[in-house]
């Protein structure tokens, strides 16, 4: 759920992530409560949507990326992103993002995305497995955007199913693998329009022509294979390292869309996404690389960094608590 001004405000946006991430990587941390299965720390990934449910708040996170729209456009995005346990299996999120395009030879466009909000029901934890499942569905509030950074007037509705997996249940024998976790999500895009239909003026004969573009549904799939170096520290073996690579989760994430129906079938796109985690008490620091799949993505590399904050563990006993049925 997951668009910037100009160059030089994003530069800003992203020297102040890494400035806050260097003061703070010193303080000394342990483990704390969010997004646990057992023993098993599942970190908030970037492109893909955890597993759990939890009081968090990504502010910001930034991304560009050359798209090939009109052979080759910029889109840089920030985005807020707020959850919100209601019960403590039960919560709500909120997203709002401004995007950035800058088609080529052309001004920059910018404006905001369309209003997202999403609900997800945890309805499977287990310690001894590490593992959680979830339940869950967003909507794209069609209107809410800006027309001219592309924002769809139509609304679309996304179901979907999230899971993680720690593989800390391993036997001894391949204790190398223990830190290893996969979380992931699979779900459809369902727009409540068909198609558009936009009347365009031939500058060639001067006459009004109907361009119609379709809307297909869209399988939204994707997962992240990450390796905890918190977990081997703390789990499998002490290998002496010190802040802040005691507190590091390299991962790689891969988020795909296909496509399913009105001529685009298996059409699909997506990217490959390999990056870094640092997580601290009370927030956690990530970047990553994006590659794209194809050509119908992309022929360029882009990057997608966060700024995410434990509300649970910042405010345990006000905002980062759910609103019923929580411990006082």
């Amino acid at each position: 759920m997951k668009r910037i001004f100009s160059y030089k405000s994003f530069q800003s946006a992203t020297v102040t992530i890494v400035a806050c991430a260097a003061v703070l990587f010193v303080v000394p941390t342990a483990a704390w409560a969010h997004g646990f299965a057992g023993s098993r720390f599942f970190p908030a990934t970037l492109t893909t949507d955890d597993p759990f449910v939890n009081d968090e708040l990504s502010l910001p996170t930034v991304s560009s990326i050359v798209t090939p729209d009109e052979g080759g456009t910029r889109d840089s995005e920030v985005a807020v992103d707020l959850a919100k346990r209601i019960t403590p299996n039960f919560g709500i999120e909120v997203s709002e993002t401004v995007i950035n395009l800058k088609p080529p030879n052309e001004s920059l466009q910018t404006g905001f995305g369309n209003l997202e909000v999403a609900a997800k029901y945890e309805f499977f934890e287990s310690d001894e497995h590490e593992t959680i499942l979830s339940l869950g569905g967003g909507v794209e509030i069609g209107g809410t955007g800006n027309k001219r950074v592309d924002a769809d007037s139509f609304t679309t509705w996304a179901p979907g199913f999230f899971f993680g997996k720690g593989f800390g249940d391993l036997p001894d024998t391949v204790s190398f693998l223990k830190p290893l976790a996969v979380t992931g999500q699979v779900g459809v895009a369902i727009p409540t329009s068909a198609s558009t239909r936009t009347v365009i003026l031939n500058e060639t004969t001067g006459e009004r022509e109907i361009d119609i573009e379709r809307h297909p549904d869209v399988v939204e799939w994707g997962f992240a294979v990450e390796y905890s170096i918190i977990y081997l520290q703390e789990q499998v073996k002490d290998i002496g390292l010190h802040p802040p690579f005691d507190r590091l989760i390299p991962l790689v994430e891969f988020a795909f869309e296909t496509p399913l129906n009105r001529g685009q079938e298996g059409q699909t796109t997506g990217t490959i996404n390999p990056g870094l985690i640092w997580s601290g008490r009370y927030f956690q620091v990530a970047a990553e690389a994006m590659v794209t799949v194809n050509s119908r993505t992309g022929n360029d590399v882009g990057f997608i960094a966060q700024l995410h904050f434990y509300l649970d563990d910042l405010f345990p006993h006000s905002l980062g608590r759910p609103l019923f049925g929580g411990k006082k």
